[in-house]
């Protein structure tokens, strides 16, 4: 906390309509919330970096907050619209994949932060246009067929799946390769990532941790693919109270005589191995059919049908050739003069630009009325329309650049 800057306070004390830029040249913008103020942009010295400071006008001091997600890259100005429990920004002359971002002021992520730490925290999540399709948490005790019914999806639809890469604490091992086999990290770091909130599901083994981040899933879903998630019922149980949306199938066999004689066939495990897979295969079908975990239970007596009904499941009944689903409905590019309106959950930007007879206005309008996710992954859901020219039916408009 501290001073405001003399050159700020005017600004501040005038009540700027939310989303109004500074008059101080750099970069600035303001939103209210109450008795708070959050201006973001470039830092006083003039650089382009997007920074995050809040002023308390109840008490006229300055609160710097905890900011966590990535931070946006430079740009050359931004708008910036309230919406309900973030801010809406806008950057001006970004590339098409680096245009929408929101900063999460009052989110449940943000509360859940805030109530941890003790502290003021506000939190950056990418703004992604389209949706994409829900990830595919598939469970079942070792020997089930899981990999096998994985593999055979993987097969036929190649182009509509993928796998999100998984973090360890353990060193690599022969061949393995960072970004592909694992992410390899240091203990501290991934610690700190999970009392983030940024790991989906983790756990320690022999002394090391393994993990799913919601980065790794959302670089799946950027790619235009479904991600599926193998993971057993403990981290389908931390998948499920996260707020990720997805679709929990858990996988059983027909029976216990029939899971202990596949697993002696494959010979691979000593007596003790098996008896010990088979304990915990019990514990995990009665967790898997007893708990609120998972949306279906598949039964893997014949592998064939098992695979009909798990497409069937996932829409894919009847399927010759599927496509992959686009994580993205389209791009558009924002110009660096343009000016920002809002009505309702309508975002309207209306883009000048200047030819050599006249000056011509396209809008574009932006919905905002289907958000879903948030920090610490996307924030997808964002649906956008090009409106044509000026029109004045275009009223009611609380124009905010």
């Amino acid at each position: 906390m501290g001073e405001a800057p003399a050159f700020l306070v005017d600004d501040l004390q005038n009540e700027p309509l939310n989303g109004f830029e500074l008059k101080n040249g750099t970069c600035k913008t303001t939103t209210t919330i109450g008795n708070k103020m959050y201006v973001i942009g470039g830092a006083d010295d003039g650089t382009l970096s997007i920074e995050v400071q809040i002023f308390d006008r109840s008490l006229g001091e300055w609160i710097h907050p905890t900011v966590h997600g990535t931070k946006p890259l430079s740009s050359k100005g931004h708008s910036a619209v309230f919406l309900n429990d973030r801010i809406l920004i806008l950057k001006k002359g970004a590339k098409s994949d680096d245009q929408i971002w929101f900063l999460e002021v009052d989110t449940q992520y943000v509360r859940q932060q805030q109530k941890q730490l003790g502290t003021e925290v506000v939190a950056w999540s990418k703004g992604v246009i389209g949706n994409a399709e829900k990830p595919v948490v598939i469970s079942g005790p070792s020997g089930v067929g899981k990999g096998t019914l994985i593999s055979m999806l993987m097969k036929e639809f190649p182009s509509m799946f993928g796998f999100s890469v998984s973090h360890t604490t353990r060193a690599p091992r022969g061949m393995e390769k960072d970004g592909v086999h694992y992410h390899f990290t240091e203990k501290s770091v991934m610690e700190k990532e999970i009392k983030d909130g940024k790991f989906l599901e983790f756990a320690s083994v022999h002394g090391n941790l393994y993990g799913t981040s919601v980065e790794a899933v959302e670089v799946v879903a950027d790619a235009g693919k479904r991600c599926i998630l193998d993971i057993d019922v403990q981290g389908a149980r931390s998948v499920r109270s996260s707020s990720l949306e997805a679709v929990f199938i858990f996988v059983c066999p027909p029976s216990m005589e029939e899971l202990e004689k596949r697993l002696r066939d494959r010979g691979t495990e000593t007596e003790e191995q098996i008896l010990k897979r088979l304990r915990n295969a019990a514990a995990e079908i009665e967790q898997g059919k007893s708990s609120n975990i998972f949306d279906f239970i598949l039964y893997n007596d014949n592998l064939e049908e098992c695979y009909e009904k798990l497409k069937k499941l996932l829409g894919l009944g009847g399927c010759v050739a599927a496509t992959p689903k686009s994580a993205a409905l389209g791009e558009f590019n924002l110009p660096l003069d343009h000016s920002v309106s809002k009505i309702d959950d309508k975002i309207i930007i209306n883009c000048i630009s200047s030819g050599l007879e006249k000056e011509s206005k396209n809008l574009i309008m932006l919905d905002v009325s289907a958000l879903k996710g948030g920090a610490p992954g996307r924030t997808r859901g964002l649906d956008f329309q090009a409106i044509g020219s000026f029109s004045d039916g275009l009223i009611g408009m609380e124009r905010l650049s």
